[in-house]
């Protein structure tokens, strides 16, 4: 199967979607319900940046779902208590990155939001380091691609991490369960992967256009932030989460009227980042 789509772009705009996958692996063996594991997804967020490749944005999307692999998570923050022996690699062990892994969502996903489990089995090492060098490797060689030859042509780069959130937090989802979301969350890890200048320039067009917008709360950006932001050399990357009630019906997964309307202001927000040079900010 095709693990990933890489759409080399020419502006300096990079996105990349890594939670919208629904190629579910014959060896995912999971023994939960579909349904529930779906409700993982950032479901639809490929179709709602579909026109930025034309626009001349790179484009990285993942095809596996989240829930087999997490390419928003670094291959330390494993749960080791799902493998059937010693993971020979090194492990995270700092108590605030592993808060996500103690709610189930590390690397490897051990439970949904709602806290099902997912397996009914302890997983190898070898179909874990499969799945790590399949999905993880190439999904990261990907954008630090993109980025690089975003840069290298323009002098800067503007990664975009592209997101969708519940309505309301679940349970095993994040630090603040039944949480009420914004619209949307722009996350730069308190300005440490982009300029807080550009962050709030995303803010505030969002405003603009009428929506609730919040800033590194209760998302401030993860991995794919974390690992290719770097502001003092003109790298910046901001996650950008969207409230899924915008768009799709949560229990269906079907897009609503609210599509359309949305992705307008998706165009207008990457037509204003296509023409902004944060070295002038």
């Amino acid at each position: 199967m095709q693990f990933i789509t890489h759409l080399p772009g020419s502006s300096a705009l990079v996105l990349d979607s890594p939670h919208s996958g629904v190629a579910y692996p014959p060896d995912f063996l999971y023994t939960c319900e579909l349904a529930t594991l779906r409700r993982a997804e950032d479901t639809h967020v490929e179709k709602l940046y579909d026109f930025a490749p034309a626009l001349g944005a790179h484009w990285i999307e993942a095809h596996f779902p989240r829930s087999y692999l997490d390419a928003n998570r670094n291959t330390t923050e494993l749960d080791v208590s799902l493998l059937d022996q010693p993971w020979p690699g090194p492990v995270e062990t700092d108590p605030r990155i592993l808060s996500k892994v103690r709610l189930g969502k590390g690397l490897i996903w051990r439970t949904t939001d709602d806290g099902v489990p997912i397996y009914e089995r302890r997983l190898s090492v070898a179909e874990v380091q499969a799945r790590i060098d399949h999905c993880w490797q190439p999904y990261h060689a990907a954008l630090a691609q993109a980025i690089d030859a975003a840069h290298a042509a323009h002098g800067y780069s503007l990664h975009i991490n592209c997101h969708s959130m519940p309505a309301i937090a679940s349970s095993h989802a994040t630090d603040f369960p039944g949480e009420a979301h914004a619209d949307f969350v722009v996350g730069d890890r308190d300005g440490s992967t982009a300029s807080p200048v550009l962050s709030r320039l995303v803010c505030e067009h969002l405003r603009a256009l009428g929506y609730d917008v919040a800033y590194n709360h209760p998302y401030k950006g993860v991995e794919l932030v974390r690992r290719y932001g770097d502001p003092a050399k003109q790298r910046h990357s901001i996650q950008l989460e969207i409230n899924r009630k915008l768009y799709m019906n949560e229990a269906s997964l079907e897009l609503h009227e609210g599509y359309e309307a949305l992705k307008a202001s998706l165009r207008s927000l990457l037509g204003l980042l296509m023409v902004t040079d944060p070295r002038r900010l």
